[in-house]
C-alpha cells in the first residue's frame, strides 16, 4: 500500500527513532480527522506496515490499539483494521472555531477599569500573606457564606466607606452571581416579574430573565428611576443603581429613595441595590446607599470589578436577616462557595489599607482621563453634551436630536472604534440619542485621538 506509506513517511522522517510510535499515531489520527483516510478504509496489517515504515511490529500494534481505544479505528478478527465511523472521524465532531474578541483600535466600552493599573505586586504580596493566614482546615471546602476574615473586613469597610449596615455579608463571585441568587429566591417565593431601570445594563436584564423573572422597564429621568410608576408594574421587587445609574449616570434623589423603601414595605417586597461604580465620584464624596434606610427591605450588592479587576471574581451581598440562610444555602448548592485564597488576599488588602490606596490612585487617574475626554469633546464636538454626574468609569454623551446613534455606532465600528449607542441599553424607548463611552481603560492621548476620529465620522 504505497499510498499509505507516502501518507505517513514524511512525518516520521522528521522525528527521532524513539518518537516514531507517537508520530505514527498522530499522523494516522490527523489523516482520519481531515478525511485523507475516509471511513471504511482498510489499513495494512501490523506486520506489513512495520516493514513499510521500518518500525517494529510491536510499535505498530501499540499504535493500532491506542487508536482503536480512542474510536478512530475498528479491529475485527478476520477482517483486519479499518477506519471507524466515530465522532472523531466525522466533520460534525470537529471542534468549533474559537471565538476571538474583536481587536478594536479604540475600545471605549463602559464598565472596564484600567487593567494595566492593576496593583500586581500588591496583589501578589496579599496572596502570599493571605495564604499564610489560612489554616489546613481553610484549604478544605469553604464556608459558602465566605471566609470569615473577609466578611469581617468587608463589614468594616462598607460601614466606613458606604455607611452600609453590614451584619450579614455573603461573599459571591460578583454582582452577576448575587443577582442570580436573589432571582432564584424571588422566583421560589412566587415572583414572576422584577422592575428594572430603563435604560439598564443588558447583562442584568438577561441574567434575571434566565432565572425566570421578566424584567419590567421603568423610565429614568434626571432624578433616577421614576419610583412613582412602580405601582403600575405589578412587581414586588426592583433592581436599581441608585448611587450612579447605569448607563445614564444620574443619582436617585433622596425623595425617591424614601419612596422606594416605602413601596417595598407596602408590598412586602425587596429592593436590589447594585452599588455600581459608586466608589468613583470626582466632584464630591460618593452618595450614600439606599440600604441605610431599611436593611430589612434592601439587598445591597457590590464587587471589586470596578476597583481592582473583573478577573478576581469576588463580590458581596448584604442581605436582610430573614433571607441570609436561604441565600447561603443557594450559594452552597450553586458552587460550594468561593475560593478561600483570593478571599484571604482581599481581606489582607482591606486590613492593611492597600485597597483604599489603590482606590485613591485609580480615582485620580480616572478623573484625569474623564477631564481629557470632556475637553476633547468640547473642542471637537461642541454640540454633544455630557449627561449625568461626575462619577464612574464612563460618560454618556447626548447627541443632537435626530441623530441615529445605532447607525453611528455601526459606522464607528467599521473604523475600529467601539462606542456603544445609548439606544442599545434601552428596553423600550431610548430617552435621547447618545453614546456611552468608557474612559477608564484608555490613556489621555488615545482618548483625544479617538474623539478626533469620532468627530470626523460624525461630520460625514
Amino acid at each position: 500500500m504505497s499510498s499509505f506509506r507516502e501518507l505517513l513517511v514524511p512525518g516520521l522522517a522528521e522525528v527521532g527513532r524513539g518518537q516514531r510510535g507517537r508520530a505514527l499515531e498522530a499522523a494516522v489520527r490527523a489523516a482520519i480527522r481531515d478525511g485523507r483516510l475516509p471511513q471504511g478504509t482498510r489499513l495494512p496489517s501490523t506486520r506489513d506496515l512495520a516493514v513499510q515504515l521500518g518500525l517494529s511490529r510491536g510499535t505498530v500494534s501499540s499504535v493500532y490499539a491506542q487508536l482503536v481505544a480512542e474510536g478512530y479505528l475498528r479491529a475485527k478478527h478476520g477482517s483486519g483494521t479499518t477506519v471507524a465511523t466515530t465522532p472523531a472521524s466525522s466533520e460534525a465532531a470537529s471542534p468549533p472555531p474559537v471565538k476571538t474578541q474583536t481587536r478594536w483600535r479604540y475600545d471605549l466600552r463602559p464598565g472596564v477599569p484600567a487593567l494595566s493599573a492593576f496593583p500586581r505586586s500588591e496583589w501578589q504580596a496579599a496572596m502570599r500573606a493571605g495564604l499564610a493566614t489560612l489554616t489546613d482546615d481553610d484549604l478544605g471546602y469553604p464556608d459558602p457564606a465566605g471566609l470569615p476574615a473577609l466578611r469581617t473586613e468587608l463589614a468594616a469597610y462598607l460601614g466606613r466607606a458606604r455607611a452600609v449596615e453590614a451584619a450579614d455579608v455573603v461573599v459571591t463571585h460578583g454582582v452577576a452571581e448575587s443577582q442570580s441568587l436573589m432571582a432564584q429566591i424571588l422566583r421560589a417565593d412566587g415572583h414572576r416579574t422584577i422592575a428594572v431601570e430603563d435604560p439598564t445594563h443588558p447583562g442584568s436584564a438577561e441574567a434575571l430573565a434566565a432565572h425566570g423573572l421578566r424584567p419590567v422597564p421603568v423610565p429614568v429621568d434626571e432624578d433616577g428611576m421614576r419610583v412613582d410608576l412602580l405601582p403600575r408594574t405589578g412587581c414586588r421587587a426592583v433592581l436599581v443603581t441608585s448611587a450612579h445609574q447605569f448607563p445614564l449616570g444620574v443619582v436617585l434623589s433622596p425623595q425617591r429613595r424614601r419612596a422606594l423603601v416605602s413601596w417595598a414595605r407596602e408590598r412586602d417586597g425587596y429592593v436590589l441595590e447594585d452599588d455600581y461604580d459608586a466608589e468613583h465620584r470626582y466632584d464630591r464624596p460618593a452618595v450614600g446607599t439606599t440600604q441605610v434606610l431599611d436593611r430589612d427591605r434592601v439587598v445591597y450588592l457590590g464587587s471589586v470589578s470596578k476597583v481592582l479587576a473583573p478577573a478576581i471574581r469576588l463580590g458581596w451581598m448584604v442581605v436582610p436577616a430573614a433571607l441570609r440562610d436561604r441565600v447561603v444555602d443557594h450559594k452552597r448548592l450553586s458552587d460550594l462557595g468561593c475560593s478561600p485564597m483570593p478571599q484571604a488576599a482581599l481581606a489582607h488588602l482591606l486590613r492593611t489599607g492597600g485597597y483604599d490606596r489603590h482606590l485613591r490612585r485609580s480615582r485620580q487617574l480616572y478623573r484625569r482621563r474623564r477631564d481629557a475626554l470632556l475637553a476633547a469633546v468640547a473642542g471637537e464636538l461642541p454640540d454633544w453634551q455630557p449627561h449625568g454626574v461626575a462619577a464612574g468609569l464612563h460618560l454618556v454623551l447626548r447627541l443632537p436630536e435626530g441623530t441615529d446613534d445605532r447607525a453611528l455606532q455601526v459606522e464607528l465600528a467599521r473604523r475600529g472604534i467601539n462606542a456603544p449607542a445609548l439606544s442599545g441599553y434601552a428596553l423600550s424607548t431610548s430617552p435621547f440619542p447618545g453614546l456611552v463611552l468608557g474612559y477608564a481603560a484608555t490613556s489621555v492621548d488615545r482618548l483625544r485621538a479617538a474623539v478626533a476620529e469620532i468627530a470626523s465620522v460624525s461630520a460625514l
